[in-house]
């Protein structure tokens, strides 16, 4: 059961493919599934542009510059989960993610704070946060603020 608010969640089933030979998720596979998540949290808030716009068009770089994560409890092959993302917060040209892997039975499996910079693909040097981006990404986290103050 979903508890609270967050900018964007979406359920998902742990694969084979995502699992290690003890049967657990392999670490470094919830990595690829944040930045899927990621992917389409910014196909979702800028859904004429998406993320392919952003990175491949635009050439606006999201690399990951900083990462800090806990391991909580497994996952397993077959386990319906949450994947969760919250902003912590907006700079000039980073912002910095909460993420969740929560179970249906509301335990947290792992959770990690990330910190993206918005870079030049060209230049591989810092730039600001695009304008349509910063409004998309403000406005998604006041709506998740109003939606967490209504579930109290």
């Amino acid at each position: 059961m979903k508890t609270n608010a967050h900018a964007f969640s979406h359920r998902h089933k742990i694969h084979f493919s995502e699992c290690d030979p003890a049967g657990i998720v392999f670490y470094p596979q919830y990595f690829v599934l944040f930045n899927d998540l990621i992917e389409s949290w910014i196909d979702t808030l800028l859904p004429e542009v998406g993320y392919h716009g952003v990175i491949g068009v635009r050439r606006v770089g999201m690399p990951t510059v900083h990462l800090e994560v806990d391991f909580k409890a497994v996952s397993k092959m077959g386990d319906d989960v949450w994947l969760s993302l919250d902003i912590e917060r907006i700079g000039q040209a980073s912002l910095t993610l909460a993420w969740a892997c929560t179970g249906t039975d509301g335990v947290v499996r792992m959770s990690a704070q990330q910190t993206i910079v918005t870079t030049s693909l060209d230049t591989h040097k810092a730039m600001p946060i695009p304008d349509d981006l910063r409004q998309a990404l403000e406005g998604a986290a006041k709506a998740a603020e109003a939606a967490e103050a209504r579930e109290g």
